[in-house]
């Protein structure tokens, strides 16, 4: 009884704790990776297939891009402010701004990136959706 007691009390107190929203259609593939000082550094390409996303993310280091492929659309967790880069343009991601990344177009988009980290720090944090319509 103790246990079944447990359990409803914990499911009662998480009830309402949104949920990370997960990726879809992504794959990355890390190019390089090494630490210098109190930072680490990785290079990735991740391509986004067509319709597909991110999730919700913040990074807790800067974050430098290159669009090699597609058209990558950006939405701030304002759910207003909404950034589209096309191939060839650049792209800086600062800590800990919620954002989420999606490939409207028909074909891959894909990314290189450096990510430029506090050492020991996960490249991405999943957030929840902060309310936005579209994810």
């Amino acid at each position: 009884m103790r246990i079944v007691s447990a359990v409803v009390a914990a499911l009662l107190l998480f009830a309402g704790v949104a949920s990370a929203t997960p990726s879809r259609g992504v794959t990355a593939r890390e190019i390089a990776k090494w630490s210098m000082g109190d930072r680490d550094y990785t290079v990735r390409e991740i391509t986004v297939a067509p319709g597909g996303s991110t999730g919700w993310h913040h990074h807790d280091g800067t974050l430098y891009a290159v669009v090699k492929q597609g058209v990558l659309t950006r939405t701030m967790d304002d759910c207003t402010t909404t950034f589209v880069h096309h191939r060839g343009d650049t792209l800086i991601e600062e800590p800990a701004h919620v954002h989420v990344g999606r490939n409207l177009g028909t074909a891959p988009m894909v990314l290189q990136v450096l990510y430029v980290n506090p050492a020991g720090t996960p490249l991405s944090v999943d957030e929840p959706n902060p309310g936005c319509s579209f994810e």
